[in-house]
């Protein structure tokens, strides 16, 4: 039996921990079937800013097809994939104005519904988005930082078509995927405490 001294089997241990290390730090590219690291690009709180600015003219987009007549439920079909990470799995999606056994929207038709109703299976939705919202804007933002994900959160304020306007308390969490984007993975939305 060949015996090991002490600085060897501290070799192998830094071996095999170095190796597991990069197993869990390294996404797989189930399309490429190769491993690659995260990028290089940090999430900061003013990519989450521009992230939430790109995510309410989006959303004000879907508005805006509807009152041009154009297919609102293509564009908010365009918004949940280029914004929200269902493709890669669940979406922690509670709305503003959901109740009961819907409140919560995990799946991609959920979220859809909510945006522009039309949907039998989520009968209370009539279309946030289609009011139709032409501006907004954040404030009060503040987030938690930690590699690849952020959870931000922040008000937002929303503008009508008639002048009115409506601010939200909302968090998001963000996943930055292989190519550096942010998807949202969680978004959660509630309207002010008023005493």
């Amino acid at each position: 039996m060949k015996v090991f001294n002490i600085s060897t089997y501290v070799f192998i241990i830094t071996l095999l921990s170095t190796a597991l290390l990069f197993n869990c730090t390294a996404n797989a590219d189930s399309r490429s079937g190769e491993y690659t690291s995260s990028p290089a690009t940090p999430i900061t709180l003013e990519r989450i800013e521009t992230a939430q600015q790109q995510w309410i003219q989006a959303l004000v987009s879907i508005g805006t097809a509807h009152a041009n007549n154009e297919d609102a439920a293509a564009r908010a079909t365009e918004v949940l994939n280029n914004y929200y990470d269902f493709e890669n799995g669940v979406v922690l999606f509670k709305p503003t104005l959901t109740f009961g056994e819907q409140t919560f929207r995990p799946t991609f038709e959920g979220a859809h519904a909510y945006f522009v109703g039309g949907n039998s299976d989520f009968p209370n939705d009539n279309g946030f988005a289609l009011r139709p919202y032409v501006n907004g804007s954040l404030d009060s933002l503040n987030a938690f930082i930690h590699g690849d994900v952020a959870i931000a959160q922040s008000n937002i304020t929303l503008e009508a078509y008639d002048g009115s306007t409506v601010t939200v308390n909302k968090t998001f969490g963000y996943r930055q995927d292989e190519n550096g984007n942010l998807r949202i993975v969680t978004h959660h939305s509630s309207l002010p405490f008023a005493p």
